[in-house]
């Protein structure tokens, strides 16, 4: 029914779940939104966990990770459980070795296709790795050719992951439940 009171003349799909058109399917979904949240990307990364992911809301957004309430910044006292990780992305036919303690923020801003694994570990083991591959690494980068021995080692670090980002936040919440 139109705001008018005329019924509305739009085409129902034969498949959806409500008798609507898809112009008021979206007007209801706007309405059901509002209190559930739409899951997008964050304007800027959390300043708690670093994630870019979040629930945004009429009232703002917040961390899809952790919750923490977009603008709002973390009290001093509040410190990020600190993990190294050595990552490995791949971009078209390459991929980059490199560490970070704050994954998300850094591969926000590095151009990839996908994440291969993490390492635990900082720069000491980066270094290995770039000494291990450096037949094939291109000159003055942290970028590598693919290659049988580098998928290989990929293949081993990732047996038993499904998904990178999942190992990542276990080891940040042992790291946590370590510091008491």
């Amino acid at each position: 029914m139109l705001a008018d009171g005329h019924p509305c003349l739009g085409a129902v799909d034969a498949d959806a779940p409500l008798n609507l058109c898809n112009e008021h399917l979206l007007v209801a979904y706007d309405w059901v939104a509002r209190d559930a949240g739409v899951v997008d990307l964050l304007p800027s990364p959390c300043l708690a966990c670093g994630s870019r992911i979040g629930v945004r809301y009429p009232s703002g957004w917040l961390c899809a990770e952790c919750e923490w309430r977009v603008g709002d910044i973390p009290d001093d006292e509040f410190e990020r459980p600190r993990v190294e990780v050595v990552y490995y992305i791949r971009y078209r036919d390459q991929i980059k070795i490199g560490t970070s303690a704050n994954p998300r923020l850094r591969l926000a801003g590095i151009p990839h296709d996908v994440v291969l694994a993490f390492e635990r570990g900082g720069r000491a083991l980066e270094r290995r790795r770039h000494e291990q591959f450096a037949a094939h690494r291109y000159p003055g980068t942290e970028w590598f050719a693919v290659h049988d021995a580098l998928l290989a080692h990929l293949a081993e670090v990732g047996v038993g992951v499904d998904d990178p980002w999942l190992e990542y936040e276990r080891w940040r919440l042992r790291q946590s439940a370590l510091r008491g």
